[in-house]
């Protein structure tokens, strides 16, 4: 195995040190996510030879499942694949109304080489590929004109199948790739946010390339077909889009809770009725989502296709089906987990960080952080690790005489605690817990 940059171990650590979860490095200090391993290789390589998947990953609060979700999308950049992550909520991003995940998938979209902006960067790939086969056939390739046309008309031909359904998604690239050689820096900005599905371009914009309107519900499944086309002829296998806490539509009004149920359902016939080559849905949900009143159930259809048996002994559980069941941390998961971080922590003083951090002082830590949380080791990951980065190995690694069996004053307050912690300290306040170890 490859030693891990510094680079990347001080983003790991500075994650966890905020209780986030960390965007890239998962995979060195995630435990348990080999069984699901294999399976995902099959389903991204079903991805990247024409197919589509659609996958749910289901569980409690504290079971890992943004950090499964981030998980999977490493696989993915891992493979070459872009990825973007939407979190599903009643007011930003309603999921009853597909433009506004679309918008936001634009957005986020990264890819290995993009962490940022990989949206305007693929474009701007696929369409330099573009220019180039043109100015091979151009008599002179300082006609900017003719490339601007000819680099138009390639582009429609490769986006044909796209613009059966979605004609202005070509036409937009048409216009904006004109605008690029015309050096209208103004007019090219305002047609890409549009194609992103920004609200509020200009109509002076729009008129200008024969446009109206926004991006609507119905027009988003067009425009994702259309990155997928970008994405396939710039060399990438597929996207993974991640839709996370999609629980949350249990909590909208009924009409809208039943419009988002509709939408995945949709989705799924779509995925697998050949619509979307390339594309891996992941959502994450409770379980009351899956099997309670105000969610899956109140659309049959949509029950039936995410039904799992789940009866049994939970070692059987089928990676390769349509849910995935996740289960809180047991206490030699977070202990293990809590060795991996402390062995990833970049200091100048390792010997000491392995001397004054031993495994007992991360085991009582474990123990302690569980207890002081109603005793449920389920939902103390993110507290923990938190409390082992920024009160203990930052504090080794910072002050030579500094011992956690002998100086450690910890507590837990109640402003680093999310909701769901908050009631599982069971009553008591949160600022008048102290941790020993």
């Amino acid at each position: 195995m490859i030693e891990p940059s510094m680079l990347l171990r001080r983003d790991v650590i500075e994650a966890l040190r905020r209780g986030t979860v960390p965007r890239r490095g998962l995979d060195l200090f995630a435990v348990g996510t080999d069984r699901y391993a294999g399976s995902l290789r099959e389903e991204l390589e079903r991805c990247a030879t024409g197919g589509a998947v659609f996958k749910a990953l289901r569980g409690d609060f504290g079971c890992g499942k943004s950090f499964t979700a981030r998980w999977y999308q490493q696989q993915a950049l891992a493979r070459g694949f872009a990825v973007a992550e939407v979190q599903i909520s009643e007011n930003d991003t309603p999921l009853h109304r597909l433009e506004t995940v679309y918008r936001r998938a634009t957005e986020g979209l990264r890819t290995s080489e993009w962490d940022t902006g990989a949206f305007r960067a693929l474009i701007s790939q696929w369409l330099m590929g573009l220019e180039e086969e043109v100015s091979r056939t151009l008599k002179d390739p300082d006609d900017l004109k003719a490339l601007a046309a000819g680099v138009g008309d390639l582009l429609e031909a490769r986006l044909k199948d796209v613009s059966a359904v979605q004609p202005q998604y070509a036409a937009v690239l048409r216009a904006y790739h004109a605008a690029e050689v015309a050096e209208d820096h103004a007019l090219a900005e305002g047609l890409i946010a549009w194609l992103m599905g920004q609200p509020n371009v200009s109509a002076d914009i729009k008129r200008q390339a024969g446009i109206k309107g926004e991006v609507d519900h119905t027009g988003a499944l067009g425009f994702l077909r259309g990155l997928l086309a970008v994405l396939k002829q710039c060399g990438r296998p597929g996207l993974m889009l991640v839709l996370d806490e999609v629980e949350t539509i249990q909590r909208v009004r009924s009409d809208s809770r039943d419009k988002s149920l509709e939408a995945i359902r949709k989705l799924i016939d779509d995925l697998y009725g050949g619509r979307f080559a390339g594309l891996y849905v992941l959502i994450t949900g409770t379980p009351a989502f899956f099997d309670g009143p105000n969610g899956v159930k109140r659309l049959p259809p949509l029950a039936q296709r995410l039904h799992v048996d789940f009866s049994g002994d939970a070692k059987w559980d089928n990676p390769r089906d349509v849910q995935v069941r996740l289960f809180p941390f047991d206490q030699k998961r977070l202990i293990e987990v809590g060795q991996r971080v402390r062995n990833l922590y970049p200091t100048d003083a390792p010997d000491r960080m392995m001397a004054r951090v031993t495994d007992p002082v991360i085991a009582g830590l474990a123990t302690a952080v569980a207890g002081k949380l109603g005793g449920k080791v389920g939902i103390a990951p993110r507290i923990f690790l938190r409390k082992l980065v920024a009160t203990i190995l930052d504090r080794v690694d910072l002050f030579p005489d500094f011992d956690p069996t002998r100086d450690l004053d910890m507590r837990i307050d109640a402003e680093e605690l999310t909701l769901e912690e908050k009631a599982a300290v069971a009553g008591k306040k949160p600022d008048d817990i102290e941790i020993d170890l």
